[in-house]
C-alpha cells in the first residue's frame, strides 16, 4: 500500500489523486470528518483534486455517512479493510490518503480494537462528574492516552471511559487486523508557509459558503453533534448562536486550525520516533515534481511509475 499524508492544507490529496492516476489505482480515505455527507466545505473535501487530465479518481469511505453519526476508530478499521480487499483483488496497489494520524496508525499498526456496547449504567453514574474528575477517570483507566479530543467534551470523555473501562474487563474480545506494507510519503510546507496557506484557505472557504453549510446542517443536526466535530462546525457554529462576533470566530478558527496541524506534525514525528520512515516532500514544489520525487521513493519498495 501507498500512504500519502501531511498537516492539512499540504496539498496531500492531489499528490495522492495524481498518484492514483499515473498507477491506475483507487483512494482510501484516512479522515474522520470526510465520511459526512453535506460536510464539504467546512471539512476540506476538495472533490474537485479527484479530477486528473479528465479522468475521475475513484475514492473510498467520503460522504457514506449522514451528519450526525459518532463515527469511530473500530469502524473505520472494518471499513477500510473492505475498502482495502477490493482493490488488492483487483489487483491494484491502495492508496491510503488523509491527515486523521489515528486512523492512518490504526491501520498501519493494526490496533487491536473493540466493538463498545453502551453502558447505560455507566453513563448515569458518571453524568454528574466535573469535566476534570472525569478526565482523572480516563486517565487512571488509559495512562497512555492517544487520543486528546477524548477530554474534550462531555459526552466524548464519558464514552472514552466506556471503552477503556470495556478494554480493562474484555482483553480478548479484540479483533484481528493485518499487517500491511506501505510507503509512508509526507507533503508539508515550513512553518511561515504554512500558516499561510491555512489562513487563506479560510478565507476562502468562508467566501464559497461554509456559514451557509453550518446553517443547513443545524436544520437537521443538534448544535451540540456539530460542536463535537471541532474547528470550523464548532466556531461557525457559536457564531450562529451569537455566541462570538464574525470577527472572533475567524480569530479564533484561524487559530485552532493551526494549532490543529501542529498537532497533526507532532504525531507524524511521533510516529517517525516509533520507527515508521516517513519520506517528506516540499509542498512548494510543482506538482510535476512532486510526482517525480514520489516515484524516486516508491522505487525503493518496488513500485513503479
Amino acid at each position: 500500500m501507498i500512504t500519502i499524508t501531511g498537516p492539512t492544507a499540504s496539498g496531500k490529496t492531489g499528490l495522492a489523486a495524481h498518484l492514483a492516476h499515473e498507477l491506475n489505482t483507487e483512494i482510501i480515505s484516512a479522515d474522520s470528518r470526510q465520511v459526512y455527507r453535506e460536510m464539504d466545505i467546512g471539512t476540506g473535501k476538495d472533490l474537485e483534486d479527484y479530477l486528473v487530465d479528465g479522468h475521475q479518481v475513484p475514492y473510498h469511505l467520503i460522504d457514506f455517512l449522514e451528519p450526525g453519526y459518532k463515527y469511530n476508530v473500530f469502524e473505520y478499521q472494518k471499513d477500510f479493510l473492505k475498502a482495502f480487499e477490493t482493490l488488492r483483488n483487483k489487483g491494484k496497489p491502495p492508496i491510503l490518503a488523509g491527515g486523521t494520524g489515528m486512523y492512518i496508525e490504526a491501520v498501519l499498526k493494526g490496533y487491536r480494537l473493540i466493538d463498545v456496547p453502551p453502558d447505560d449504567n455507566l453513563r448515569s453514574e458518571l453524568q454528574n462528574k466535573s469535566q476534570e474528575e472525569l478526565v482523572g477517570i480516563l486517565r487512571e483507566l488509559n495512562p497512555e492516552l492517544h487520543n486528546t479530543t477524548d477530554t474534550e467534551h462531555k459526552k466524548r470523555t464519558i464514552r472514552a471511559i466506556e471503552i477503556a473501562r470495556y478494554y480493562k474487563e474484555n482483553p480478548t474480545a479484540s479483533i484481528d487486523f493485518p499487517k500491511i506494507d506501505t510507503a509512508i510519503i509526507g507533503v508539508k510546507y515550513d512553518r511561515p508557509a504554512q500558516k499561510r496557506k491555512i489562513s487563506a484557505r479560510l478565507k476562502q472557504r468562508l467566501e464559497e459558503g461554509m456559514i451557509e453549510e453550518v446553517e443547513k446542517l443545524l436544520e437537521k443536526v443538534p448544535s451540540e453533534t456539530l460542536v463535537y466535530y471541532g474547528l470550523e462546525y464548532k466556531f461557525i457554529t457559536h457564531y450562529l448562536q451569537n455566541t462570538l462576533s464574525y470577527d472572533k470566530m475567524f480569530k479564533k478558527l484561524e487559530v485552532a486550525i493551526h494549532q490543529f496541524a501542529k498537532r497533526q506534525m507532532t504525531w507524524f514525528r511521533k510516529m517517525e520516533r516509533q520507527g515508521w520512515n516517513i519520506h517528506w516532500i516540499d509542498g512548494h514544489m510543482p506538482m510535476e515534481q512532486k510526482l517525480d520525487r514520489a516515484f524516486e521513493i516508491l522505487d525503493q519498495y518496488g513500485i513503479k511509475k
